[in-house]
């Protein structure tokens, strides 16, 4: 069976890429694109060995702190683990599920639950309790406030040799791996929940009418790197919205596409 993703790129050259746009459908999915989003810019920074390359990492762990410190985040991942765990027992039932891998993947959910269950709804209090990160998280919200006469400490931890950075930011982040691990294992959940296919929009537009019966918590459109245009997604709790849009630069607003666009869409 041909991958739909790999058709869509048939007539286009081979760097092309797929981009993939994203669209929360609820509260819950929003915090947890966000925390994979910054866990994934901060890990990527701290493979930078460079001074600003570890400025770059403790500002996006900085970030992750304050998403999870809005709300009851612990709660939402705990809801979203037995939600999906009930899900995946469902498939018991269904002719031809391979049963050893459907069994590995409830053990790895209800692992990740009792780990982050373990970790205490306090788990973040040494990170919220470090001096050290308090201030830099206050003076960040200054406009370069955390130059080096703003904060000396700061200046001479940046400047001690990487692997004394390294070892503490892997310190700070594993703190929070009983939260962002099992965002990781749902995300792929539930994009693995359906595959895309193919529509399309007309004149540039197009409109679905979200099933009621049916809980749905991504819109995912895929359109290669290099179509000129991109989609802006708009969504309400019914029904959702494609709209098509051309690149016309950084100097330029983008305009509305006015041909029909054949695309990727996925609802998971």
């Amino acid at each position: 069976m041909v991958d739909p993703a790999e058709q869509l790129t048939t007539h286009h050259s081979p760097e092309d890429q797929l981009i993939k746009f994203e669209q929360p459908l609820t509260e819950r999915m929003r915090t947890f694109l966000r925390i994979e989003f910054l866990v994934q810019q901060a890990a990527f920074h701290i493979q930078d060995r460079t001074y600003h390359g570890t400025r770059a990492a403790v500002s996006s762990f900085l970030e992750i702190l304050t998403i999870l410190g809005r709300g009851d985040a612990r709660a939402e991942v705990m809801k979203e683990l037995e939600r999906q765990s009930e899900i995946l027992s469902r498939y018991r039932r269904t002719r031809g599920v391979d049963t050893v891998q459907l069994d590995s993947l409830i053990q790895n959910l209800g692992g990740m639950r009792t780990r982050l269950a373990e970790a205490g709804a306090l788990f973040m209090n040494p990170l919220k309790e470090c001096d050290f990160l308090s201030t830099i998280r206050h003076r960040s919200a200054i406009p370069g406030g955390t130059c080096v006469f703003d904060l000396p400490d700061y200046a001479y931890w940046l400047n001690l040799p990487y692997a004394d950075r390294v070892e503490q930011l892997e310190a700070w982040m594993d703190r929070l791996r009983p939260i962002y691990d099992p965002v990781s294992e749902l995300l792929w959940l539930t994009r693995e929940s359906n595959e895309p296919t193919y529509r399309v929009a007309t004149g540039g537009l197009y409109q679905y009418n979200l099933p009621r019966t049916e809980h749905f918590n991504m819109v995912r459109v895929l359109t290669p790197a290099a179509c000129g245009m991109f989609p802006e997604i708009s969504a309400g709790q019914h029904r959702f919205t494609v709209r098509f849009l051309s690149w016309q630069g950084v100097d330029q607003r983008p305009t509305q596409v006015t041909q029909d666009v054949r695309f990727l869409l996925a609802l998971c």
